[in-house]
């Protein structure tokens, strides 16, 4: 996992949840969901630290529904190269030949 620089925004985020539900599976939070968080904690997120919490909410429920695809690599992985492809393929091409 990269460095993360802001570890209180996730904190928060968690702290809040990830998601909320809608009945039908997740949803990212609602801007009314993170108000009534605020609210009851008496923590009040400058506009910036809302808009982040709102978008790692997003974020998090479309990886999520991305990753219910079997081929879906996982979200710390940078995409395959060619040069990975070509290495398995010869891999295997040993254990098979």
């Amino acid at each position: 996992m990269p460095p993360n620089p802001m570890p209180h925004i996730i904190a928060r985020l968690v702290e809040i949840g990830l998601t909320e539900s809608n009945g039908m599976g997740s949803s990212p939070l609602s801007w009314q969901e993170i108000n009534a968080w605020c609210d009851r904690t008496l923590i009040d997120l400058c506009p910036w630290e809302a808009r982040l919490i709102r978008a790692l909410s997003v974020a998090y429920v479309a990886e999520k529904a991305k990753s219910e695809s079997e081929t879906h690599p996982a979200p710390w992985h940078s995409a395959v190269t060619q040069r990975e492809i070509d290495a398995d393929e010869a891999e295997l091409d040993t254990v098979l030949g």
